[in-house]
């Protein structure tokens, strides 16, 4: 059951079995950040402050306070400084060290000819424009030279298709290029998987780091990126060098056709998995689409689950604080959509992430399924309105993402975008000659 005393607002509502309170103990044991003497507001409990400052990204501190005693009864309130101090102490290794622990693929990861399907691909975070973050954080593109915009953190995921649970993250300044922080991932990495990459993840060093792992990859190529052929398969494919190794090229059209009309792409795919007759280039295109799931885990990250808002610290280390709580609680939930659908006739992706960002918020303001370790059932209060609300099958993505409602229309990408909802069908010709 919950804990007691000034222990009694450290928890996370039916989240809590995912995150219980032994594991994250043991998190502030390894970071040694336990406090040396018993406290108003214990680190145990700023952990917890920590994470469900995520499930309210727009709920101050206070507030916050507020939720997390909601379901306990009325209690003395500590100051706002004496919360801002107890964050302090805890720093951000405890809660790194928390992510790790849950990080990983979940049930329900797809798998492709025998391989673990995941995904890799970067995003931006924009955080307080404050004197100590602007001295380490700038922001990216046009406005960094015009000194305007926020400035932003770049984050790095390995995410796992099929389950969008994130395998592992990296981030930090925007000066650092998305291929640096990526070859940080790789030793979550290994054999049994195959590696999804945008273009821009095409360096050669960084596919090498890659295929050392074991892992194998696929890759799209920019259009500039000529790499050496060496042997034409018998379908039409080739074996080129990139770097040291010799990988698969494959060349491809897309199109696209709705009532609308058609849309064709040409594709220009990298990938390890080189014999033609065990991997057959049509699949291996049509793979390629999964990348799309790395794109959806960014955007329950960054809408569903901070509603689009700048970040809350004000300087660097509250920052790496912050963005290591988000990951950690975004995990937890979708641990508890993998353990929800269990046995179920749908899958991760057919569950709804808002449902259960929704009904933990309830379950932790009503400091409801407190579970012990006597009870069995995985799928809780969470998992019935999962459950009980599943998503349609999804459409076919005939579009890349766009700001639909920019704040700004000067900025905004999609005023000439038709948003009609059309079934689409997908044809795929893979080029037979060089």
């Amino acid at each position: 059951g919950a804990a007691s005393g000034v222990f009694a607002p450290g928890h996370l509502g039916e989240l809590t079995r995912i995150v219980p309170f032994e594991t994250v103990d043991a998190a502030l044991e390894q970071c040694r950040a336990h406090q040396r003497r018993l406290r108003s507001i214990p680190s145990r409990v700023v952990v917890y402050l920590l994470l469900a400052s995520g499930l309210f990204a727009s709920v101050g501190w206070m507030g916050i306070w507020r939720k997390l005693r909601g379901g306990l009864g009325p209690a003395r309130t500590p100051a706002a400084s004496a919360l801002w101090e107890a964050r302090t102490r805890v720093g951000p290794g405890p809660l790194k060290v928390l992510f790790e622990l849950l990080a990983g693929p979940t049930t329900g990861m797809a798998r492709w000819r025998g391989l673990a399907v995941c995904a890799i691909d970067g995003t931006l975070l924009d955080i307080p424009a404050s004197k100590d973050n602007l001295s380490v954080h700038r922001s990216s593109g046009a406005t960094r030279w015009a000194g305007a915009g926020y400035p932003q953190v770049r984050l790095l995921a390995l995410v796992a298709a099929g389950s969008r649970a994130v395998i592992a993250a990296a981030f930090g300044p925007v000066d650092t290029g998305e291929t640096k922080y990526a070859a940080r991932l790789t030793g979550a990495m290994g054999a049994g998987q195959i590696i999804l990459a945008d273009r821009g993840f095409d360096a050669a060093a960084l596919i090498e780091a890659i295929r050392g792992t074991g892992a194998h990859l696929l890759v799209r190529m920019g259009a500039r990126t000529k790499p050496v052929r060496l042997h034409r398969l018998r379908d039409g494919t080739w074996l080129v060098r990139r770097g040291t190794l010799i990988l698969r090229l494959i060349e491809a059209e897309i199109t696209i056709a709705t009532t609308a009309g058609t849309q064709t792409g040409h594709y220009r795919l990298l990938t390890s998995a080189v014999n033609p007759r065990r991997y057959p280039a049509d699949q291996i295109v049509a793979l390629y689409h999964q990348r799309w799931e790395i794109e959806t885990a960014y955007a329950e990250f960054k809408s569903t689950l901070l509603r689009r808002r700048v970040l809350r610290g004000k300087h660097p280390g509250a920052i790496d604080q912050e963005i290591w709580a988000l990951l950690t609680l975004y995990q937890a939930i979708r641990i508890a959509i993998a353990d929800a659908v269990i046995g179920e006739p749908i899958g991760p992706l057919q569950a709804s992430f808002t449902i259960a960002l929704e009904t933990a918020r309830d379950q932790l303001i009503r400091a409801a399924n407190l579970l012990d370790d006597e009870q069995i059932d995985l799928k809780g209060v969470i998992g019935q309105q999962i459950l009980a609300h599943p998503l349609p099958e999804r459409r076919l993505r005939k579009a890349p993402r766009v700001v639909k409602r920019a704040i700004s229309k000067y900025h905004a990408r999609s005023n000439h975008i038709d948003r009609r909802t059309y079934k689409a069908t997908l044809d795929i010709i893979v080029y037979a000659d060089p």
